[in-house]
């Protein structure tokens, strides 16, 4: 694959998942109201419309100014994807796993900055849970991200794939 053709891929595979996540929220948004919940399998999964003004699993959220926090999460978002575009030019040729997982995950933050960027905060839906054990609600994007980050640390960790 040349250099050209890994970009092209690149921006192809991350916008196709930004797109996803974005029509599946906007579905959300417009088909539930916000707290509603919609329950899909009794005792483990919902589907929920929150907002999450925070990062992964709420992590700030309602605290300080609502500018700085949404430029810092903003700051952090560029900063992540600048790593994802470096880490992304120095993987071998052949590394294919490598070069899907950096697309999910680059797609999933792109998704979720598009949120913050538009709304000032992420929309959230995907609810999981045991009894009254719930995991953090979640999105497409963050589902991405986390298979991506997983497949990344596969790759690098136990196949030992060279960059």
């Amino acid at each position: 694959m040349t250099n050209d053709h890994r970009y092209t891929i690149l921006f192809v595979g991350s916008a196709l998942i930004a797109i996803i996540d974005q029509v599946v929220k906007l579905i959300i948004r417009k088909k539930l109201v916000l707290h509603q919940l919609i329950e899909v399998i009794p005792g483990f999964f919902n589907l929920v419309h929150v907002r999450n003004t925070g990062g992964a699993f709420g992590l700030l959220a309602g605290s300080g100014s609502s500018g700085l926090r949404m430029a810092l999460f903003v700051g952090v978002s560029l900063l992540a994807m600048g790593i994802i575009f470096y880490i992304y030019s120095k993987v071998k040729p052949g590394q294919n796993g490598v070069f899907a997982a950096l697309i999910m995950i680059l797609g999933g933050a792109v998704g979720n900055l598009i949120d913050r960027i538009r709304f000032g905060d992420v929309v959230d839906f995907l609810d999981f849970y045991i009894g009254t054990i719930h995991w953090p609600a979640f999105n497409v994007a963050d589902s991405f991200i986390t298979v991506g980050i997983t497949l990344f640390c596969y790759y690098l960790i136990i196949k030992k794939a060279p960059l």
